[in-house]
């Protein structure tokens, strides 16, 4: 992808990794919808199922160095219950120390959310951001 184009993140075709989770009744708000919190949830799953995927070649250390610093979501359609959803999970970017996300949630073939994520790289004895590895941003590229 170049730094100038989008993905179309409602596109299930856009996405490298996938994972599945089953909806479950206490996901439901009282309006019987799936609520934003479990939606939220499902979009982590779809992250750690990412990571493992991908970075887990690295080695166990590789999973501890990395924080969320944006997580932003849009909302297009509601799930219910009973049910399940996909998962799919794109990277957008590579940056110096960072890293973005592309993410879907999908009912069968509709999308239901999307979101946009940025991830920061850090050294976890001082906590400061350091530069991706040439390893891991070529680990991240296979997966745009």
């Amino acid at each position: 992808m170049s730094e100038n184009s989008v993905l179309d993140l409602k596109n299930k075709k856009v996405y490298p990794s996938w994972t599945k989770c089953t909806v479950r009744y206490s996901d439901l708000d009282p309006n019987g919808h799936v609520n934003n919190g479990a939606i939220n949830a499902f979009f982590e799953d779809g992250r750690i199922c990412f990571r493992n995927e991908y970075m887990l070649r690295l080695g166990d250390d590789i999973l501890t160095g990395f924080a969320i610093v944006k997580f932003s979501v849009n909302y297009w359609a509601p799930i219910f219950f009973p049910g399940s959803v996909e998962i799919g999970t794109v990277v957008t970017r590579i940056g110096t120390s960072s890293y973005d996300l592309g993410q879907g949630v999908f009912d069968s073939d509709q999308c239901v959310a999307t979101a946009d994520v940025v991830t920061v790289f850090f050294d976890t004895n001082n906590n400061k951001s350091q530069e991706l590895t040439d390893e891991l941003k070529r680990i991240l590229k296979s997966a745009m």
